[in-house]
Order: C-alpha cells, then structure tokens, then sequence
C-alpha cells in the first residue's frame, strides 16, 4: 500500500469511513456496539490513522461517539433526533420532488416502481432489512433525480437516520407496513403531479413518525404514556 499521507490518507479515510458507515447500517456494529481501531485497520489492510480519521467522520454525523481511553461505540439515536431527521426529510425530499417530477422520464419512473415492488418482495419475504435499503435506495433516487447536488449532499447527511438505524432501534418494525407506507408516493409518480407527490411524502413522513412514537413509547414505557402526554393512534 502507498504511504498513507497527505491527500492519499485522505482518500482512504473516506474509504474507510464509507465501508464503516455501511457495516453500521447493515447491522455488522449494532447500536452500543465498540468498533476497534485496531481490528478495523487489520481487516482493511491499512494503518489506525486512516481509520482514526473516519471514526472522527462518523462522529460528525452522529452515527458514533468516540470516549477518551474507551474507544469508539455506535450511537442509538434518539427518538428525539430520528423525529427532527424526519421533519427536515420531508422538506429536503419535497424540494427534489418539484425538482425531480418535470424531469421524469418512463424509465425512471420505472425505476422508482421496481424499488416498491422489491420493497413489497422483501416484506413478503420478512426480511425488514432489505426493505430498509430499498426504502432509502427510493427516497434517494428521488432526490438525484432532482439534479440538485447541494440538495443531495444535504440529504446524504441524514442517510443514517434514515435507514436500517430504524429497523435496527424500533422493536418489532413491521416490514409490510413500511413497504406499503410508499405505494401513495408511488402512485402520485405515475400521475406526474409534482404537487400530489409532495403531499404524498408529507403523509408518508407524517404516518413515519407517528409510528415511531407510538414504537418507541411501548419500548420505553411499556405501552404506558410518559405523564402529561397522551396514547399515541394509528
């Protein structure tokens, strides 16, 4: 391997902060789990300081938290947090959809159904994992359709908060219900109404969050409502 220094670490930091953020969301470093410098750097054929440097990446995002002599841990997001991720999601992709709509070919809307339609596979299949990746897979498409690279980058910020981290936290996330959640947004596609299609996500991320309040409240409290606040319904 070259020597790692100057834009080269850099590079390979990004590397490795990539293949780290994708083992977190896939599950391979569950929530509270320790990530080893030393481990990493082993089965990635490279030195600590590259993996060091993402590690601080991944801080950044909020996807771990870094202890003075404990290492490196992935982060649980909060309720709180994975609420705030939703309300500026549905800004952020309500922006690429007035964007992304004018400019959508058959093929690419062809290519938003197919994810729905493997997204209803996967639920059928049980496997909430890979209905999480197409999930996002559908909402990103959206977003590079738009063209808007700012609007993408800003997007991709939130990606943790926006994928498997749900499946992962949420006990007993059910993976019909979430695939379904999509086919309004889908079908307001095939319309070609940019409109509609807002209104769709507003809904759809409207349903999301009203659906991890009411997950996250019967993990925490046992299906009891914390004092002064109401039983969430669906």
């Amino acid at each position: 391997m070259a020597e790692e220094t100057g834009v080269a670490r850099s590079v390979l930091a990004d590397q490795v902060k990539d293949r780290l953020l994708q083992d977190i969301l896939s599950g391979v470093y569950p929530p509270h789990s320790r990530i080893v410098e030393t481990r990493v750097a082993r089965a990635l054929g490279t030195s600590q300081a590259p993996v060091r440097e993402a590690l601080r990446g991944l801080e950044a995002l909020g996807v771990v938290e870094i202890t003075p002599f404990r290492g490196a841990r992935v982060r649980r997001p909060t309720a709180h947090e994975l609420l705030e991720a939703y309300e500026v999601r549905a800004e952020l992709e309500s922006l690429g959809a007035r964007l992304a709509v004018p400019q959508l070919t058959d093929a690419l809307l062809d290519e938003l159904v197919a994810l729905g339609d493997e997204m209803q596979a996967a639920a059928r299949a049980g496997d909430r994992h890979a209905v999480a990746i197409a999930d996002a897979t559908f909402h990103g498409r959206i977003v590079a359709i738009s063209g808007n690279h700012t609007l993408a980058e800003v997007w991709r910020s939130l990606e943790p908060f926006s994928r498997t981290y749900i499946t992962l936290v949420v006990p007993g996330a059910d993976a019909a219900w979430t695939a379904n959640l999509h086919m309004p947004i889908i079908d307001a596609l095939r319309k070609r109404d940019p409109e509609l299609v807002v209104a769709a996500l507003h809904r759809h991320f409207r349903d999301a969050s009203l659906r991890l309040e009411e997950s996250w409240l019967d993990e925490t409290t046992g299906g009891t409502p914390a004092p002064g606040r109401p039983a969430q319904r669906s």
